[in-house]
């Protein structure tokens, strides 16, 4: 088993400096110590002349990263306990601090990235995937709401593509990763080492973007949702999920009624409070925005019996067969969601400078 200090692996490679996420038994599942241990990298690179970009990559053949910890969160919420406050505090602030980045950011998009995944991922500035990426937000299949910044990056998704995406938790592949504009360039998964050697060497002070377009080719044939864009974007700019649903249903497309089911099982509470957290972050003139409304949102679902619920049916006891309170839509009624984004009290909020 990895140890603590082990988990993430920082080095520095030539002008490179090396983020390796390195919990491939836990298919590099984020901690606290781990989002801490970033970001003193990031810190310490910040000014560093020797360093031109930073390169985030995971350990392991199976992906970057599937989330955070959320056996851990399990523990907490079930004690009830708020230690998750305190990683989702750190771990939002590295989503901020790497969009904002002085320097190139580049992401090894390989494999599965989802959840907190995406987050230090999906705000870099130079984020790559390659044909075996699997990239999704899959929050509401245990109780839980689009974190991270996801709520941010799917709101501005082409169309109703990101509210597809964030109520059924589908995850994409290169083609629609692209598209979605969870990332910029395809690169086939056999050249990553060579790139990562040329981004090391620094050839001809080529920046980290030149480096990169030498090794990016088209993607080739688009991904199945840009030929369900029509049916996408007529049911769900319905506002609220019960239409939502309603519509998916009476399509008569087969890929439709296929969604219905799969909003069918997830969390009740989660679909409305993704649905009006998505509008919302729709509406907000920056991520940091998006980032303090996603903290309230999760500190609420911390207190909640879906996110128990939710994980303990998919990861714990593997039934998945979760028991949701409120079972139904129409039980969940909108006070309820409207807790959700309630203020938290004076020292409680996470806060981000104005502007």
């Amino acid at each position: 088993m990895t140890t603590e200090s082990e988990t993430v692996l920082i080095e520095t490679e030539g002008r490179s400096g090396v983020i390796t996420l390195n919990r491939p038994e836990a298919l590099n599942a984020l901690t606290h110590p781990m989002v801490v241990r970033i970001a003193e990298a990031l810190t310490a690179w910040e000014d560093d002349p020797a360093i031109d970009h930073v390169l985030l990559r995971g350990a392991g053949e199976r992906g970057l990263c599937a989330g955070g910890d959320i056996r851990a969160i399990h523990a907490d919420a079930k004690a009830g306990t708020t230690a998750s406050l305190g990683f989702w505090r750190d771990e939002y602030r590295l989503n901020a601090r790497i969009a904002r980045y002085p320097k190139p950011y580049v992401a090894l998009m390989d494999g599965i990235v989802m959840g907190g995944g995406v987050g230090v991922s999906a705000h870099g500035s130079v984020r790559i995937v390659t044909e075996r990426a699997r990239v999704a937000m899959p929050e509401t299949g245990i109780g839980f709401v689009p974190d991270v910044g996801g709520t941010y990056l799917l709101s501005r998704a082409p169309g109703e593509l990101g509210t597809h995406l964030a109520l059924t938790g589908a995850a994409v592949g290169a083609a629609d990763a692209l598209m979605c504009g969870l990332a910029d360039h395809y690169v086939p998964s056999d050249f990553l080492d060579e790139l990562t050697r040329d981004l090391a060497e620094g050839q001809d002070g080529a920046s980290a973007d030149k480096v990169v377009a030498r090794y990016a080719i088209p993607v080739g044939p688009e991904g199945p949702l840009a030929a369900e864009r029509e049916w996408i974007d007529r049911c769900y700019a319905a506002d609220t999920v019960e239409e939502i649903h309603s519509r998916l249903l009476g399509s008569g497309l087969p890929a439709a009624r296929e969604a219905s089911r799969t909003l069918h099982a997830k969390s009740p509470t989660a679909l409305k409070v993704t649905l009006a957290a998505l509008r919302r972050a729709r509406a907000a003139d920056s991520l940091e925005r998006v980032l303090e409304q996603e903290y309230r949102v999760s500190a609420a679902a911390l207190s909640m019996p879906d996110l128990v619920e939710g994980i303990r049916a998919q990861v714990i006891d593997k039934d998945r067969c979760p028991r949701w309170s409120p079972g139904a839509l129409v039980q969940v009624r909108a006070a309820a969601v409207e807790r959700f984004f309630a203020p938290l009290g004076e020292g409680r909020e996470l806060t981000f400078p104005a502007g």
